[in-house]
């Protein structure tokens, strides 16, 4: 089974234990990854607000290279890549102007026909019954707080594969693994994302409320599909816990490591090792 890659600007930087994770995990699987020739960087966080034109024709090339090269879906496991990236296939298959425009700039025919998953989509299309059956190592004693973040399902309009408010898809995949999915209070919340750069101590709170309420709650762990949330709650934690005086240490996987850890990977084989705060 193939499928096309776009790994984005975090996972071939910052967060590239995140891509390493990815690739063992749904190797594992017999998933191959055929990574984007030629990518660009989507447009996140800022292109949106500087010029509409721009944040649409940056990720237009990429849907663009995607259609020349006959790739019909594409995986983008950082969400505001993906959302970027459906936002403006969508955008693109309804106006035949944009199409135009679009093509035009990026040198290429672009139509918006490739469709864009996320990690989460793509665990959905391989199916619970065939990760059932390569796990190896039930993870019976994982109690694991799924946190979505602000961004995995929203906008609802453009991203329709889960509940905005309550989703539970990735709990779904927990269980199946053989651990346990808390119930608790900020699974949707935001993190803070971007402003970790600009504004410290608004994350640093956010943290703090994301933490504690995962603790009290009962979990031993928090799961993600964001590189921008891992950041935040694991490059981020120790400064939580200078600021407020407390202790979490709360380690914070994303979904493919544990996936690929239940089916038999080693922590340092995911990039689990590279964490800040290791179990």
């Amino acid at each position: 089974m193939q499928i096309g890659y776009y790994p984005g600007c975090a996972l071939h930087g910052s967060s590239n234990d995140y891509e390493r994770s990815v690739r063992v995990c749904l190797g594992r699987l017999g998933m191959e990854l055929r990574e984007l020739d030629d990518w660009v960087c989507c447009g996140a966080t800022a292109a949106h607000s500087l010029n509409a034109k721009l944040a649409t024709a940056l990720p237009a090339r990429n849907l663009a290279i995607a259609e020349r090269d006959g790739i019909d879906q594409m995986l983008a496991p950082c969400p505001m890549c993906s959302m970027e990236l459906i936002k403006a296939g969508q955008a693109l298959a309804a106006s035949d102007a944009l199409r135009r425009e679009m093509s035009e700039i990026v040198e290429q025919k672009v139509s918006g026909a490739t469709g864009v998953l996320n990690l989460i989509q793509v665990f959905q299309q391989i199916g619970l019954e065939r990760i059932q059956k390569a796990v190896v190592q039930p993870l019976s004693q994982t109690k694991a707080a799924c946190y979505y973040g602000c961004l995995l399902v929203r906008p609802p309009e453009q991203l329709r594969f889960d509940d905005c408010e309550n989703p539970t898809s990735m709990e779904t995949i927990i269980k199946a693994l053989g651990a346990e999915a808390i119930d608790w209070n900020y699974k949707t919340e935001c993190c803070g994302a971007g402003m970790t750069m600009c504004n410290e101590d608004t994350v640093l709170d956010l943290a703090h409320k994301i933490l504690t309420d995962v603790a009290a709650h009962g979990a031993n762990c928090v799961v993600v599909a964001c590189p921008m949330c891992h950041v935040n709650l694991d490059m981020k934690q120790a400064d939580v816990e200078r600021r407020y005086g407390v202790t979490h240490r709360m380690p914070i996987y994303y979904l493919s490591d544990l996936v690929g850890m239940a089916m038999g990977a080693s922590g340092a084989e995911m990039g689990v090792d590279r964490h800040y705060v290791v179990a």
